[in-house]
């Protein structure tokens, strides 16, 4: 199994476990939910990989250094 296999599953369990937990109630807005909370994630955990050098951050995510900081303020890691 590769890598993003198992990302992808770890992400399938846990939007079942998100549906499991609402208990039939309606879902809103779960794209977002779910894309904020990996981005926030995954920045978080690459800032602690490089002990928040930003430029290796931003290099490591594939992004221009000032949209990492754009994002790093957006969930208040500024």
């Amino acid at each position: 199994m590769s890598k993003s296999t198992n990302l992808s599953e770890a992400v399938k369990h846990s939007i079942e476990i998100y549906f499991k937990d609402l208990q039939g109630e309606r879902a809103h807005g779960v794209y977002s939910m779910v894309i904020e909370s990996v981005e926030k994630t995954l920045i978080e955990e690459i800032l602690k990989r490089t002990q928040g050098n930003q430029s290796e951050a931003a290099e490591m995510l594939g992004i221009n250094r000032n949209t990492l900081r754009t994002k790093m303020k957006k969930f208040k890691f500024l």
